[in-house]
């Protein structure tokens, strides 16, 4: 399995923009389906962007549909996520996720959290208004 460490959260206000980072260890990278989820305090760890082993196909959550954009650089074995026109409702726990592809599955079908069994430790962002 991969180990996943993030960075690049922090605070901004309303209409501001964020990238974050998510440094991948210890396997073959390209192999692995990765994604993004968020959680908020007193809410469950819910899906934001996923994406395929090669970047040349991508999910994203309606929420977030337009302002986000996951990409990742498979010789960096790096995974990104640039986030811009923020809001508040933004504010969460940001975390990386990897899950091996196995045959033919595609990742772009993997939105649940229960499917990736890497995770990173997470990376606050946080909006105001």
């Amino acid at each position: 399995q991969v180990q996943l460490a993030e960075s690049g959260g922090g605070s901004v206000q309303a209409g501001g923009s964020l990238r974050l980072s998510c440094a991948a260890s210890g396997d073959t990278y390209s192999r692995y389906c990765m994604g993004w989820f968020r959680q908020a305090p007193g809410k469950e760890r819910e899906g934001v962007a996923i994406i395929s082993t090669t970047g040349a196909m991508s999910y994203y959550d309606d929420s977030v549909k337009g302002r986000f954009t996951i990409s990742r650089d498979n010789a960096k074995n790096t995974l990104y996520l640039q986030m811009s026109s923020l809001k508040p409702e933004d504010t969460a726990m940001y975390y990386c996720a990897a899950r091996r592809r196995v045959g033919i599955t595609s990742c772009t079908s993997l939105r649940d959290r229960a499917e990736y069994n890497s995770w990173g430790q997470g990376t606050q962002v946080t909006v105001s208004s």
